[in-house]
């Protein structure tokens, strides 16, 4: 079934020149003065795309950080760039967090082992603009980005995203829960995890932020998704495994609240064992939120920084996303376009009604209570 996700399509990038990506140019000669990569803010500046791919192939590498090749098909992403390009995509920390990569950029700050390119979730993305951290560069499809999805001045932009989903195995679990109120039944005790923790790991914060939803929170207030963890601890249900494959597999986490990307996944990655996980948008706490690109400022290598973000936008990038159920954050643009793969968007379940999202003041609030309450009420 094809979802019901809404994006609005700004204006048509016009002078961005990407030939080698399936656009095409316009700028006028001379209207745009090349930089050097570190300091090109687009393609144009960066002399074209020839250029811009020239010099990352000199580079030869490409450092990212936090990206695990099983998450919103990295797998394809990373070997799709490098058979392009010939660049050597090296991947540090792959199951870290939003918030360890932001320390990375400061720690390995002039190193070359410093990431070039971070992935965060957005109120991670928000932080490191404004710790002056990221540098602006404007990809060829930044216009059509919607206006709630990117930084106005092109620090970060987001790339691809889902809602929030309960996954369960169906063949450990009599009757999976539907809902964050069925989570609370005496009868899943110790089984419900979530993806890291919400201090620090952007799918964690996501699921706190939609149990506020389901529990008479708002955007302004995500104190009772606090408070709902915070009794799902106290009643013995919540289990702070990582549901990640193998510890389904192993039965260590039969309930898992995740992005319906990565629980749909599961079902393709456990296929052929005795696992039967079954995946469901709770209906009284629906969440959407996409993750942001970003070019660390002083990435080592800052041309393959930006041919690889150029990447992750084209259609082939974005098409690539729904390979493991994640929306490209073009979707609705591209299937204007012609340029969506139709057989892999229908397969994403059906979300009813049109998504909102929190804005950047209401995202930073709830991280600052997250950050504050979490610890107390629920602890490590």
């Amino acid at each position: 079934m094809a979802t019901h996700h809404r994006v609005r399509a700004g204006a048509l990038a016009c002078c961005l020149g990407l030939a080698a990506l399936g656009l095409s140019a316009c700028q006028e000669e001379g209207t745009t003065r090349t930089v050097e990569p570190a300091r090109a803010q687009s393609v144009a500046e960066a002399g074209g795309t020839a250029a811009l791919v020239k010099a990352a192939k000199q580079e030869g590498r490409l450092n990212a950080i936090a990206l695990p090749r099983p998450w919103a098909n990295y797998e394809g992403l990373i070997n799709g760039f490098e058979k392009k390009y010939g660049i050597k995509v090296v991947v540090d920390n792959p199951y870290g967090h939003s918030q360890q990569e932001i320390d990375a950029v400061k720690r390995y700050r002039g190193q070359q082992r410093a990431p070039d390119v971070l992935d965060l979730g957005d109120s991670f993305a928000q932080s490191a603009a404004r710790q002056n951290l990221l540098a602006p560069y404007r990809v060829a499809q930044f216009d059509q980005i919607p206006p709630e999805q990117k930084d106005p001045k092109a620090r970060w932009y987001n790339n691809y995203g889902g809602y929030i989903s309960i996954g369960c195995d169906a063949a450990r679990v009599r009757t999976c829960p539907y809902s964050f109120a069925d989570l609370l039944r005496p009868e899943y005790k110790g089984l419900v995890a979530i993806h890291g923790e919400p201090t620090i790991a952007g799918s964690a914060f996501a699921a706190v932020y939609a149990a506020a939803l389901a529990n008479g929170g708002s955007f302004n207030n995500i104190q009772p998704g606090i408070e709902f963890f915070s009794r799902l601890d106290k009643i013995g249900n919540y289990n702070r495994a990582d549901p990640n494959p193998a510890a389904i597999a192993q039965g260590k986490t039969p309930i898992s609240i995740e992005w319906d990307y990565l629980n749909l996944q599961h079902i393709d990655q456990l296929r052929g064992t005795r696992v039967d996980w079954k995946v469901s948008i709770p209906f009284d706490g629906s969440f959407s939120q996409y993750y942001a690109q970003a070019i660390n400022k002083h990435a080592p290598h800052p041309a393959a920084a930006r041919l690889w973000e150029e990447y992750l936008f084209s259609p082939e990038g974005q098409n690539l996303r729904l390979v493991d159920y994640a929306r490209p954050v073009l979707m609705d643009v591209m299937a204007k376009a012609g340029t969506l793969d139709k057989t892999l968007a229908a397969r994403l379940p059906t979300v009813e009604g049109t998504p909102q999202f929190p804005t950047e003041a209401q995202l930073n609030n709830a991280l600052r209570t997250v950050r504050q309450k979490w610890p107390q009420a629920v602890g490590d």
